[in-house]
């Protein structure tokens, strides 16, 4: 119920301009969709307010910013009362707002906005009596709290970013020039291997692989020998796709490994020396052992600006959004003091299960060890031991 509101109200919606007294309509040469959608939701409101008998509020001067197509007087009009709290007619305004235009659709009846009012309504029935049992202070919800209100702060202070296309080209091109190494491409290649757990079996195969003179062959190959083959051979690939592990990119290189290319054999397909050539030797790795084939090669290069322009704007966007998180984060850390204890965060103990090896504080070869507690009169000690 609750949640079916939160999924409609999920996508942003647009809202449309309108009076009590009539639905705006303007005529133009040709509505756009943008221009339909706000007129549809014009006629829900404008329906709405026409059947609404109850009184508006007082509206206060600071009434917020005005909901598409509704005065301040409309958006304060009470559609119903859920014990103390009030649902307007701004508030029901607010939630066919933020609803997918598709999903805004079903309320142009007025028996589907009363389905709608009826489950905001059990919604606040379910939040007031939330509150009553104190639910409002459980540390997971307060957490949750927090949490929705960062996130509103950061979008109300991302309003006044531009899109993507806004960014001027001068500072894309400027980004593109000062950050020369970022569009070098380097030499990529496809690799395949056959994978076998003994290394006599190996040298054997790698033998076989290397005087195979076609992607067939070496597909035949792999089929009979590597632990990697399916075992079902009509779900195995095509036989010139047979023992594909991924592209990769020279070794060193960062952006260039893959997960299920383990290092040696990344290094052994830089040294093959063409396009369905087998490497020369019996490559060792995690215990197994690789015979690699170099199954494609797609050489570097350097992309141009209008090749990277695109990614070039995605990144300047993201690099605005977070010089604006952090300097909203330092405005804020300048107007509310913050203090750390860093005694009692030092003093904060791990489950043991959470502690990785080698993250607990290695004692310091400089100082004295204490004497542990079996240490005590060590003699003493070892004597009882030795009379039991």
């Amino acid at each position: 119920m609750g949640q079916d509101i939160r999924r409609r109200a999920d996508m942003n919606g647009i809202g449309v301009p309108s009076s009590r007294e009539e639905t705006v309509l303007h005529p133009e040469p040709a509505m756009t969709r943008a221009q339909v959608r706000r007129t549809l939701l014009a006629i829900s409101l404008a329906a709405l307010v026409t059947g609404c008998d109850e009184p508006a509020l007082q509206v206060p001067a600071d009434a917020g910013d005005q909901i598409f197509g509704l005065t301040a007087e409309q958006s304060a009009r009470v559609l119903a009362k859920v014990g103390d709290r009030v649902i307007t007619l701004g508030d029901f305004g607010r939630t066919l707002e933020r609803m997918d235009q598709f999903d805004r659709l079903r309320y142009q009846t007025k028996e589907r906005r009363r389905e709608l009012l009826s489950e905001i309504i059990d919604a606040e029935l379910l939040a007031l009596e939330a509150r009553r049992r104190g639910l409002d202070k459980d540390a997971t919800v307060e957490d949750s709290i927090r949490q929705i209100l960062r996130e509103a702060m950061i979008a109300q202070a991302r309003k006044g970013l531009p899109a993507p296309a806004d960014i001027p080209a001068s500072e894309v091109r400027a980004y593109y020039e000062s950050n020369a190494d970022k569009f070098i491409e380097p030499e990529r290649r496809r690799i395949a291997a056959i994978v076998v757990g003994d290394k006599a079996l190996g040298e054997k195969v790698l033998k076989e692989a290397q005087k195979a003179g076609s992607s067939s062959a070496w597909g035949e190959l792999f089929l009979k020998h590597s632990l990697t083959a399916p075992k079902d051979k009509s779900a195995s690939p095509p036989l010139d796709l047979a023992g594909e592990l991924g592209i990769v990119s020279p070794p060193g290189d960062p952006r260039g490994a893959h997960p299920q290319v383990p290092e040696p054999v990344r290094a052994a397909a830089f040294r093959i020396a063409s396009v369905g050539a087998v490497s020369d030797a019996l490559v060792e790795a995690d215990g197994r052992f690789y015979i690699v084939r170099l199954s494609g090669l797609t050489g570097g290069h350097r992309r141009e600006l209008a090749e990277a322009e695109r990614s070039i704007r995605v990144a300047l966007l993201q690099q605005k959004m977070q010089d604006q998180e952090r300097a909203l984060e330092e405005e804020l850390r300048k107007k509310f003091p913050v203090e750390i204890n860093d005694a009692a965060l030092a003093s904060v103990k791990l489950p043991g299960q959470l502690v990785t090896p080698g993250s607990e504080p290695q004692p310091d070869p400089a100082k004295p060890r204490a004497p542990q507690p079996e240490q005590a009169g060590g003699a003493a000690t070892g004597s009882s031991n030795a009379g039991k």
